[in-house]
């Protein structure tokens, strides 16, 4: 759950200042993955002339010495700090101001990396810090974001060997186990070769970025398990930049060549600089070295040989990841989830999409806020499909499907024949499981359970070749629910990914699958991927539900209801101020539960999740149906209590709940329809009552959803609380002690 940015030139001249702010901006880019510590490591001499000599030396067919300390002149400096990336750049100015290092200084070839971090071992402090190094000369220099399952052997066995280890970290051990294999070597082998040797003794996740001083002006890459994205200036594809094979990053053809490039564990902290990047495969070995690089796999038979990995375009724009006006991210995705809506259902659904009135928009402080997103919102649903409801074209309208979602095409009738489907997930994506389970069911006909991914692990679940297994994950990398993958895959079962990044893990291991695109989702607290996950569910039950005629009417409401779901989200996104005003009577409260049914069960356990991740209250969301078999014991006069009794199945048993909290003088909030009239009758009583849009029982929680967002915001940040880092979180868990 940590955050790693590597930085690599060769033949361009950057000044120190522009390494640094890269560095620093990339750091920061990431700062949603940890945020508890970061560290730097950057060549302070230019490596330049000692990489053209290695280089010259291996082209004229001469053998490169080992170093004993020659190469020490170009020891890289470490710079690390205990909190936010912040302190460690006011820091690392001060350092190189000390110094007296030039920031206008240019260097021909630059190797930089970077770590945010998010403890695992160890408390947050600059000693247990990443950048790890082997020695106090930095002989080699580990940036890390995963956990080493078998570190304390690893140590234990390091130490026997006259080792000192200084930091209570996992990773100290890959740069020390890097100089132990080294030094023992009788000839110096490539760069990518020597990691390959310390990574067979490792067991675990692991993304790295290496460094040394004894293979100047070179930097390597290992992936397996967690994230690892490379972006390489859009310039140099004009040209053939790849490796075919090991020994070739030795040709002198190289020297004459530029390289720029830069590595990150998303592609957030890429995007300001390239577009065209590589997502890492596991096992995967980078090696950029001179004016190139060569991708090498470590469980193919020749290792020495590179493989192909293909070259994607990033289709998001830097403003995506911006702020634009908003005082904080999660602020903002929460106002941007009309759209990413729209974008989950684009060229998937037909239906004509309610047009969004310009006096709908939404403002903030008395301003329309500077997301194009807001601004221009109505010319996007505009743009959208309006190719009329296949239930109203001309014909047969059972030969026109209404719902396509690519991913499914080649596996749907395999699904559709299932014994069984198996929903496994972590977090707020679980409860956008628990949100989808009652349609997956109704529609499809399938019996649907659920799992936590960390528990359906634990128990080893029986799995089944006829089960379907999905997974959901807006990072696609999220540990426990990759482990639960491998495992369901192991048994033989068909694996659908439901994810928010394109070449992630998960997509790239299931079978099949639905991306949200939902664009980039910077907040810890996850809002407009979960209500895209809904949607992206919904619309799978839909699709596998074409061919029933029984369930026609039914389908074709609820799609029709998506074409004014975005506009239904705006209007709730108006409740804004009420949610301010509620927020300033409960900030001080120490506790506050969450009552639902149905499929509004899910919206009062997120709701709560958002309130305790963000705004630190003690929250709970409460099965109604479950009240009187232990909660009802909580209730008084003081705690405040929100009920979710929008109109649905389980209307009249929502009423009943509230009829019974009452009766012990609860102190109600009331989300309910806002042409509900019978709702009015509990404002006479004390009751506040939270009126949104009403919509298919189906697609309710996205609207119901969104007011209790916006009520963990302001919570949070009336109570003076970081919103888009909370406490002790990360966004994306890619570390699990599962991984082995």
């Amino acid at each position: 759950m940590c955050g790693i940015v590597g930085y690599y030139t060769f033949r361009v001249q950057r000044d120190l200042s522009s390494v640094l702010n890269i560095l620093f901006q990339g750091l920061k880019r990431l700062e949603y993955r940890g945020y508890d510590s970061s560290g730097i490591a950057f060549d302070v001499s230019d490596s330049f002339t000692l990489a053209t000599q290695s280089l010259s030396l291996h082209a004229h067919g001469e053998t490169e010495p080992k170093s004993e300390g020659q190469y020490n002149s170009i020891s890289p400096l470490i710079i690390k700090q205990a909190g936010k990336v912040d302190a460690l750049e006011k820091l690392a100015y001060q350092v190189v101001k000390e110094q007296t290092l030039d920031l206008n200084e240019k260097f021909q070839s630059q190797v930089g990396i970077a770590h945010t971090r998010w403890a695992t071992h160890g408390s947050p402090s600059a000693l247990n810090s990443h950048p790890q190094a082997s020695d106090p000369q930095n002989e080699f220099v580990v940036v890390h974001n995963g956990i080493i399952t078998n570190f304390k052997i690893l140590k234990e066995f390091l130490i026997k060997h006259g080792e000192t280890f200084i930091s209570e970290t996992d990773t100290e051990v890959i740069p020390k186990l890097c100089k132990f294999i080294y030094s023992r070597l009788p000839n110096k082998v490539p760069f990518p070769k020597l990691i390959m040797e310390v990574m067979k003794k490792l067991e675990g996740a692991s993304a790295i970025l290496v460094k040394s001083v004894h293979y100047p002006g070179e930097l390597v890459a290992f992936k397996r398990g967690s994230p690892l994205i490379v972006g390489i200036n859009d310039n140099s594809f004009n040209r053939r930049i790849s490796f075919n094979r090991m020994h070739e990053a030795t040709d002198s053809a190289w020297l004459g060549e530029t390289m720029e490039c830069w590595l990150a564990s998303d592609s957030s902290a890429l995007i300001e600089h390239t577009r065209r990047v590589i997502v890492l495969e596991d096992n995967d070995v980078l090696h950029l070295a001179g004016g190139g690089y060569g991708i090498y796999n470590m469980n193919m038979t020749d290792v020495h040989e590179a493989v192909p990995r293909e070259l994607l375009t990033l289709q998001s724009q830097v403003e995506h990841i911006m702020k634009n006006g908003y005082d904080h991210y999660m602020q903002k995705e929460i106002h941007e989830q009309p759209e990413s809506l729209l974008s989950t259902m684009r060229g998937r659904v037909r239906v004509e999409f309610a047009p969004v009135p310009s006096s709908d928009k939404v403002s903030l402080n008395g301003q329309s806020p500077s997301t194009s997103s807001l601004q221009n919102y109505a010319g996007a649903v505009d743009a959208a499909p309006s190719t009329p409801p296949a239930s109203t074209a001309d014909g047969d309208p059972y030969l026109i499907p209404r719902v396509m979602l690519g991913g499914l095409l080649e596996h749907g009738t395999h699904i559709k024949r299932c014994r069984r489907i198996v929903m496994v997930a972590c977090g707020t994506s679980f409860h956008a499981c628990l949100a989808t389970r009652q349609t997956l069911e109704e529609l499809i006909g399938i019996p649907v359970s659920l799992e936590l991914a960390s528990d359906f692990l634990d128990r080893r679940c029986p799995v089944f070749r006829d089960d379907t297994c999905i997974f959901l994950s807006q990072s696609g990398e999220t540990a426990d629910t990759l482990c639960a993958l491998e495992y369901a895959k192991g048994c033989g079962a068909l694996t659908v990914g439901v994810t928010n990044t394109v070449g992630s893990a998960i997509s790239r291991s299931t079978h099949c699958g639905v991306h949200l695109n939902a664009g980039y989702e910077i907040g810890v607290a996850s809002t407009k991927a979960y209500t895209c996950q809904i949607v992206a569910v919904t619309m799978m039950a839909l699709q596998l539900s074409e061919d029933s005629i029984a369930r026609r009417a039914r389908r074709d409401k609820t799609i029709d209801a998506l074409g004014t779901l975005p506009l239904q989200v705006r209007r709730a996104l108006q409740l804004d101020a009420q949610m301010r005003q509620l927020a300033e009577e409960l900030k001080d409260t120490n506790s506050l539960l969450f009552f639902g049914r149905g499929h509004n069960y899910a919206t009062a356990l997120e709701a709560a999740l958002k309130v305790k991740e963000v705004a630190l209250i003690h929250s709970e969301g409460i099965l109604a149906g479950e009240m009187k078999h232990g909660p009802l014991a909580l209730v008084d006069r003081y705690l405040p209590i929100v009920v979710i009794a929008t109109r649905d199945n389980v209307y009249t048993k929502m009423d009943g709940v509230i009829q019974q909290l009452l009766a012990r003088e609860a102190k109600l909030y009331i989300l309910c329809g806002e042409d509900d009239e019978s709702m009015s009758q509990y404002e006479s009583r004390g009751c506040v009552l939270l009126r949104v849009p009403e919509t298919v029982d189906f697609l309710q929680p996205i609207v119901n959803i969104v007011p209790l967002q916006l009520l963990s915001y302001h919570l949070t940040v009336l109570r003076g609380f970081n919103v888009d880092q909370p406490r002790n979180l990360a966004k994306s868990v890619t570390v699990s002690e599962e991984m082995h």
